[in-house]
């Protein structure tokens, strides 16, 4: 019975002396602009290039990548037994449109100081209602468009005013009338809405979860309000003008906090990447 025992126990060590792997699944798009859903065990830890992305309970995570990104980067993910997996991430390079728009009034070229101080306003409540990192898991389900409209307006394109290069465009614009219905793309809550920003007219924020937030440009009406939960589909808010815009549209916006992703392919983002 000893010597049985013996053998046992031997079996035990080697077995467990068998390394193994922690596990993940990735969907989205590894390119530039792109957003990418992971799944692992829960109780891991990620990060990517060397910095922490929060995990939630049921293991799923989230990050994305820039217009400009750079094109190689390392996710490591250790699960709650120290078994580590290290993927290297290798992103395709995307081309820009560039679009040329005349006509623009010197006021919104040239902004007085009283719109400057404006200006400074509504960035600081735009950048603070994107770093909000609640627990909510509506990122994870899949997004769906905010408007039936025509796009007219695509992610990454560099806009030239009267001749002067300004900064890209980071959303999809759909074409539409004054009141034509905005629906939220996946459920959230409410962390913003502005009436009249310099740039953007009505704004909007919902946030998705652990970073992931939609904005809302140009609105004439908004539905819900600051605080308010919103389901997918839901009602939100009405295309408008307002803003320095150029005619009746509604401008959306993908961010992982900071991080400026492509609308387009989030809304693509349920298929596996293959590693």
């Amino acid at each position: 019975m000893r010597k049985q025992i013996t053998w046992l126990v031997w079996g035990l060590i080697v077995c467990c002396s068998v390394p193994v792997q922690a596990k993940v699944s990735l969907t989205g798009q590894l390119t530039q602009g792109g957003l990418v859903l992971g799944q692992t065990a829960n109780a891991a830890k990620v990060s990517l290039d060397g910095k922490a992305i929060a995990v939630a309970d049921n293991g799923a995570f989230v990050f994305g990548f820039g217009r400009d990104a750079s094109l190689n980067h390392q996710l490591i993910i250790i699960d709650k037994y120290n078994n580590k997996v290290t993927r290297n991430l290798k992103l395709s390079k995307r081309n820009y449109k560039i679009q040329r728009i005349t006509g623009i009034s010197k006021k919104i070229m040239q902004p007085s100081k009283t719109a400057l101080v404006r200006i400074e306003k509504d960035v600081k409540q735009v950048v603070a209602a994107r770093q909000t990192a609640s627990k909510l898991l509506f990122f994870s389900k899949q997004f769906i468009a905010p408007s039936h409209g025509i796009i007219t307006g695509v992610y990454g394109s560099q806009r030239v005013f009267n001749g002067v290069k300004k900064r890209p465009h980071f959303g999809l614009d759909y074409a539409g009338k004054v009141g034509d219905p905005v629906i939220a793309p996946a459920a959230g809550r409410v962390t913003l809405f502005v009436p009249d920003m310099f740039y953007s007219g009505g704004t909007m924020i919902i946030d998705h979860g652990f970073g992931i937030s939609s904005t809302f440009l140009h609105l004439s009406h908004a539905y819900v309000k600051q605080g308010d939960e919103v389901k997918q589909g839901q009602l939100i808010a009405a295309v408008g003008r307002s803003g320095r815009a150029t005619g009746p549209h509604l401008d959306w916006r993908v961010n992982w906090y900071n991080v400026r992703l492509d609308p387009a392919l989030v809304l693509k983002a349920n298929h596996l990447i293959s590693q």
